[in-house]
């Protein structure tokens, strides 16, 4: 009897997993990594790889709140990722304290400036926003190059000391895979807010904002909101690689990140957040690891990202996802009997 009452249990229990939002997402990113990671190995270049591919993840997966899902686009993530970056540093440069405060700080900082920055640019949409952003960020640049008493100036800060959790200290493959794990988990937790009622009302407010605030929804607020969430995001894939490299200079972190940030949810797939993580490991392997052009990887990225639009406007995933759903289709097509 107990056997009987208990095989419906895990049949329902089986059917409950399936039902989580964005499950598959995150088994599909995660053999994706595990795969990555053997292919990686103890070779040093391609942990520099897998670990710039992580920073640019992170980094298109903070622009793809405010961006792709709340439809505001902000050209100061250079900058959000600078701050990660540098808090890195001045823990490790300036003070006494464990190096992990480093990544609770950098992110925190990065929330609140962006909501000052979202609060000062709030009126503005568009090429504006867009444009005053694109400002903030070379302003913050110059910022770091004059500062040399606190930014060490053009030549930054280095010789960073190592991470030290309870006595543990993390060799560097171990760190490149906990880069991984933060990417996955990252992505999965953006594809559930995604799926949330909070997602909806704020992909809502990007197509409709007049219907959201005649429901009594704040869309200011929701834009602060999800401003704040992208910057932590991104100062988060600064820190990471700013700890992976062992230094970190006011030009770590350009603006030409930002811009292949933007064009890597599009790669990918913008319907989902793992598309921004597919977007950044094509841009890092065509940029990056092309042997055959090494001066030509943002030429060949750009002619990627229009092929891919003439071909699956909704991006590698998106096809992906397409070419699956007609698999299943012909799998499961009974066949024909006259």
């Amino acid at each position: 009897m107990t056997t009987q009452t208990s095989q419906p249990a895990a049949v329902a229990a089986g059917r409950d997993i399936r039902r989580v939002p964005g499950i598959g997402g995150l088994a599909l990113g995660c053999a994706a990594a595990v795969l990555i990671l053997l292919w990686v190995g103890s070779d040093g270049y391609k942990q520099t790889l897998v670990t710039s591919a992580a920073t640019y993840a992170l980094i298109a997966l903070g622009m793809y709140v405010p961006y792709l899902m709340a439809g505001s686009l902000s050209m100061a993530y250079s900058a959000y990722a600078g701050i990660g970056g540098y808090a890195v540093g001045l823990v490790s440069a300036k003070t006494g304290l464990p190096l992990a405060v480093a990544w609770l700080v950098g992110p925190i900082v990065a929330a609140l400036l962006a909501v000052l920055l979202g609060l000062v640019t709030r009126r503005l949409s568009g090429f504006f926003l867009a444009a005053v952003t694109l400002l903030f960020g070379m302003a913050f640049t110059a910022f770091l190059i004059d500062a040399e008493a606190l930014s060490g100036g053009s030549g930054g800060l280095g010789n960073l000391r190592p991470l030290n959790l309870f006595g543990w200290t993390p060799s560097h493959y171990q760190m490149v895979l906990g880069s991984a794990v933060v990417v996955c988990v990252i992505a999965f937790l953006l594809d559930r807010l995604r799926l949330s009622p909070w997602g909806v009302i704020v992909r809502t407010m990007r197509d409709a904002p007049r219907a959201v605030e005649a429901a009594g929804v704040r869309v200011p607020v929701l834009n602060l909101v999800a401003l704040a969430l992208g910057a932590a995001i991104a100062a988060v894939g600064g820190g990471l690689f700013t700890y992976s490299a062992g230094s970190i200079t006011p030009d770590t972190f350009t603006l030409n990140i930002v811009f292949l940030a933007i064009f890597m949810p599009l790669i990918g797939g913008a319907g989902t957040p793992w598309g921004a993580v597919a977007g950044a490991v094509i841009a890092v392997e065509l940029t990056l690891n092309f042997p055959a052009i090494e001066t030509s990887g943002t030429l060949l990225l750009a002619l990627g990202v229009l092929v891919i639009m003439l071909v699956a406007p909704r991006g590698v995933v998106g096809y992906a996802d397409k070419l699956r759903t007609r698999g299943w289709a012909l799998l499961r097509k009974e066949p024909d009997r006259g």
